[in-house]
């Protein structure tokens, strides 16, 4: 086999394997989109309420509507990403990847509270904006965690 031959086999098969990561992350990313949109809309109508109501149901505990949010949509992703995103690399237990998913979750909902901690406990800042802010701030850090974990260790099977 001549080397132009092997770097042309080589260069097909990177080829190859950077699509099939384009194709996971565009539709991780759709399914992260629509979990984004639940998590924040959920977070801000249990804090905020709607507007000119006066606040929400949560408004004294913004930590703990935090993670019931990102609890919420933790639940949307796992589906989506299990039943979409990776559907040809489930494992076939489902529970084991299930507990996985958790794990990884449980980390990535410590991370958004965390910054939303990091901002009305440390820094003193409690409007819509500086919340928001501080939750997005966390998402896109454990965003890119999930991402990172789910294809290495959650959904793995071949």
């Amino acid at each position: 086999m001549s080397v132009v031959s092997v770097l042309s086999s080589l260069s097909l098969r990177l080829r190859d394997a950077a699509r099939g990561v384009r194709v996971e992350a565009a539709r991780f990313g759709t399914v992260g989109a629509l979990a984004f949109v639940l998590d924040n809309g959920g977070y801000t109508l249990l804090v905020f309420g709607l507007p000119g109501g006066g606040g929400g149901p949560m408004r004294s505990l913004p930590v703990q509507a935090s993670v019931l949010a990102t609890a919420a949509a933790t639940l949307f992703s796992w589906a989506g990403n299990r039943y979409w995103t990776y559907r040809h690399r489930r494992r076939e237990n489902m529970a084991w990847e299930l507990l996985l998913f958790t794990a990884v979750n449980v980390v990535g909902i410590a991370i958004t509270a965390g910054t939303v901690l990091l901002s009305r406990r440390l820094l003193g800042f409690d409007s819509v904006l500086s919340d928001n802010t501080a939750r997005i701030t966390g998402w896109l850090i454990a965003t890119v965690f999930r991402f990172v974990a789910y294809r290495g260790y959650v959904f793995t099977a071949p």
